[in-house]
């Protein structure tokens, strides 16, 4: 498998980064199943805030493997901070893994339930200097999870995002994103799950405190199936759909996943 082909298919799929990124076989990996009966409740977990800057999002982007909000993270325009942070964290971007089908495409699994999509927020800890300092620091870096959930009265929050699908079709297109303040996509609910785990794409950096909030978002079949129509490929090339660019879960090796909540 050649270094930067890896992907989500049968010959360069998560079952084979390892030969790559010997990290993806650590012992802190994400994914994982939370399974609520092994969870524990820690009273003192704080609730989390994030304060955005609608003025940092600039550019949505298609890089074969998923869809991505691009946002200044020069200084602290954009900061979530609180819950189990010790310092504040700043947005650098969002993505989304999907699945080919609305019943599964979620990374994480709770208690057997997968969910159609799940959006990550990536923030990092400017105490280390910048973003490839921050992969090397077990606190560099804070991601939180959101699902999305297939109903019938799809929310308005994904709405911007999937508006720009048409413009980034194809693989290594990009299109200005401006003026987006990505709290809307935080469900009513602050509950949330935490844990020390890693990227779920190579090279898998063990640096993430995750916080998974435990309330889905609401999308429509037909939102899932504009994301579906996204191309992994490039433009000159035949389409091929970029679908089920999602991660199993990994060992839990002992790691303990704490919730805010009862």
């Amino acid at each position: 498998m050649a270094q930067s082909v890896w992907g989500y298919d049968s010959d360069n799929g998560p079952e084979r980064w390892h030969e790559n990124y010997p990290l993806a076989k650590g012992d802190k990996q994400s994914p994982i199943e939370i399974n609520s009966k092994d969870v524990q409740h820690d009273p003192s977990l704080a609730s989390w805030h994030a304060s955005y800057d609608p003025g940092a999002a600039k550019t949505i982007l298609n890089n074969g493997r998923t869809c991505r909000v691009v946002f200044d993270d020069t200084f602290d325009r954009s900061v979530l901070r609180g819950g189990p942070l010790t310092d504040a964290y700043r947005l650098r971007q969002l993505h989304l893994h999907w699945g080919s089908s609305d019943d599964h495409g979620s990374e994480h699994v709770i208690d057997g339930v997968k969910y159609a999509a799940e959006l990550h927020m990536v923030h990092w800890n400017p105490k280390h200097g910048n973003f490839a300092g921050a992969l090397k620091q077990p606190d560099g870096v804070a991601v939180v999870g959101i699902f999305l959930k297939v109903g019938n009265t799809p929310k308005p929050e994904m709405k911007r995002i999937l508006e720009e699908i048409e413009n980034i079709k194809t693989k290594g297109k990009e299109a200005p994103f401006l003026h987006f303040d990505p709290s809307i996509l935080f469900p009513k609910s602050r509950d949330y799950w935490t844990y020390h785990g890693s990227f779920t794409t190579p090279p898998c950096e063990e640096c993430i405190t995750w916080i998974l909030l435990r309330e889905p978002i609401e999308v429509s079949s037909d939102q899932m199936a504009k994301l579906r129509s996204l191309s992994k490929n490039n433009e000159n090339e035949p389409a091929s759909p970029l679908v089920d660019n999602w991660r199993p879960p990994q060992p839990l090796k002992g790691r303990i996943v704490r919730a805010s909540f009862k």
